[in-house]
């Protein structure tokens, strides 16, 4: 299959609580309203290593951080190579493909405790096999997110204190300062109600399709 053929990838990056998981879902929906077809996926996945790294966040298992990041890779690989469910299964069958977390994930959450051009080096090889198309970074307040967090959930994972929080926000803004105009990364205002969001995302999205 030649290159044009081929599914376009489309990542959503962010704090929890940012609303990524909100616009997966719409953006999925407003694509399949246009005609194509959709795979939705996220990380840390559903796979072995998923469920290995969740169980670390959820504090059911201690690990420390350079092997939280070395789960996080090996997850991050198996998500793209995976013959069955990997993500370029569905690319190179010319199904788009929106995730919900991608490498930039790595950049913001494990720096400082691990050297962010450490884990760019660790993580070029997820992205000479698979780059993403676009990539919307949602920008919101982390008090909006930890507000939206106490809404919708029981508990908070390893990541989602206050501190931590404005940790990875720093993380996030020093990566885009870095890398994002090579990486197709497009901030974007999540302080916003999703349908008006979407509409932006739209905006780059439907020139992608064309």
């Amino acid at each position: 299959m030649n290159g044009n053929n081929k599914g376009k990838f489309i990542v959503f990056e962010g704090i929890d609580g940012s609303g990524k998981s909100t616009l997966t879902a719409l953006l999925e929906q407003r694509m399949k309203e246009h005609g194509a077809e959709v795979y939705t996926t996220y990380e840390p996945t559903g796979s072995p290593f998923g469920s290995l790294i969740r169980n670390i966040l959820n504090k059911r298992i201690a690990a420390d951080d350079k092997t939280i990041g070395a789960l996080f890779l090996a997850d991050r690989l198996d998500h793209i190579r995976n013959p069955v469910d990997g993500m370029l299964h569905y690319i190179n069958r010319g199904i788009h493909v929106i995730s919900d977390r991608y490498y930039y994930s790595s950049y913001a959450y494990h720096a400082p405790m691990l050297d962010m051009e450490w884990i760019r080096q660790a993580n070029s090889v997820c992205a000479e096999l698979l780059k993403p198309d676009i990539i919307f970074y949602i920008d919101v307040t982390v008090e909006t997110a930890l507000e939206r967090i106490r809404k919708s959930r029981h508990s908070q994972d390893l990541f989602e204190t206050r501190e931590k929080m404005e940790l990875v926000t720093a993380n996030y803004h020093k990566a885009i300062a870095k890398w994002g105009d090579s990486d197709h990364l497009v901030t974007i205002d999540g302080n916003r109600p999703p349908e008006v969001i979407l509409n932006e995302i739209w905006q780059h999205v439907s020139k992608l399709l064309k």
